[in-house]
């Protein structure tokens, strides 16, 4: 499977609907890849993007702290594919003994989030972003500078419910 290395743009609330968006944009491509993710999450990302540290571990701080203690490493976080309008994501890690090259499913969102905080690189298959990925043309590219101000400008308690 061909992948292609994604940056987190950043989190958003889409109207109507209320719901929470990561959107990642193909590093060296013209695509984005925008994910429907849950509010705790959108909080976790936005967290991790604005280097908020909270008083007590989040679940993904706790995550890394745990692989930190077992000497494993997050390797890279792959954004594999969509059945039935639902992302998958695999977290590839190595380590030492039985923990060596272990790949474990995760949800996307859960996946950014530990990948954020372990500076490791984000994937995206070749499949998902032909899929699910949207090309943005130049003239547009104003909307996204729109996009990129509006999150510098959101804080991550806007997530809650």
């Amino acid at each position: 499977m061909n992948f292609h290395a994604v940056d987190v743009v950043g989190v958003r609330v889409e109207m109507p609907s209320n719901q929470p968006i990561v959107l990642l944009k193909e590093i060296g491509g013209p695509r984005y890849l925008p994910i429907w993710i849950g509010a705790v999450e959108a909080t976790a990302i936005a967290f991790a993007q604005q280097g908020v540290a909270p008083p007590r571990p989040l679940t993904h701080d706790l995550m890394k702290d745990v692989l930190e203690s077992l000497g494993a490493e997050l390797v890279s976080v792959q954004l594999t594919e969509m059945r039935d309008g639902i992302f998958y994501a695999q977290l590839n890690f190595s380590g030492t003994g039985s923990a060596q090259n272990v790949q474990i499913s995760a949800r996307p969102s859960d996946a950014i989030a530990l990948a954020l905080r372990t500076g490791s690189p984000i994937l995206a298959s070749e499949e998902l972003l032909g899929e699910a990925g949207i090309e943005i043309p130049e003239q547009a590219e104003d909307e996204v500078e729109k996009f990129k101000e509006f999150l510098d400008q959101i804080n991550p308690e806007d997530f809650a419910s």
